[in-house]
């Protein structure tokens, strides 16, 4: 056991640190080449936008669940769990010639959809373009029935009443307990005498 944790386990592990580095680098090449070619991709992209809305609605409802919350919230979370279903996605684009999505299905293929996130969200952004919008149903507020407020001053104003109730039999019990002070009457001041 001792010698398959210093020996061969740290050669294994090496093996795969250089494995990810290159990955991660080449993945990071193929990303800066995507960028530099975002524009000429959505010229393109305007070019056929017609003759594709009717595909990519086609394969976006043919879809799974996920890809279609993934397309239309891209997250980084959902394209690592739904690496399969990403990939077989951009292959159906990649059939009807979307533009852009054959360099990023060729990235993720070979790279994986997790290292070349940007170019596969900026073909979802694309796609996203003709998927219609779904318009929630927002409901009013019901309108509150007139017993709903009666009811409800009714019980404000019996809580108001037993308040005070409480106030007066309180005032009435310390008078009792208490003898009143009458204030002092008033001096009336007699007029200076008039020179």
């Amino acid at each position: 056991m001792g010698y398959w944790k210093s020996k061969v386990l740290p050669k294994i592990k090496k093996v795969f640190e250089k494995d990810s580095t290159a990955k991660k680098a080449a993945a990071a090449e193929a990303i800066k080449n995507f960028d530099e070619s975002k524009e000429e991709i959505s010229k393109e992209f305007e070019e056929k936008r017609t003759e594709l809305g009717p595909k990519v609605i086609e394969i976006f409802e043919a879809s799974t669940a996920e890809i279609k919350t993934l397309v239309k919230d891209p997250k980084e979370a959902g394209l690592k769990k739904q690496t399969t279903s990403v990939q077989k996605f951009l292959d159906e684009l990649v059939k009807i010639e979307f533009p852009g999505s054959k360099v990023v299905s060729e990235a993720s293929s070979k790279f994986g959809p997790a290292y070349v996130s940007g170019p596969i969200f900026f073909v979802f952004e694309k796609v996203s373009t003709f998927i219609p919008v779904e318009e929630k149903a927002v409901e009013p507020p019901a309108p509150e029935t007139k017993t709903e407020e009666a009811t409800s001053s009714t019980e404000k104003e019996i809580v108001v009443e037993e308040e005070k109730k409480t106030e007066v039999v309180a005032a009435e019990a310390s008078e009792k307990t208490e003898p009143v002070a009458e204030p002092p009457a008033k001096v009336e001041e007699a007029e200076p005498p008039k020179p």
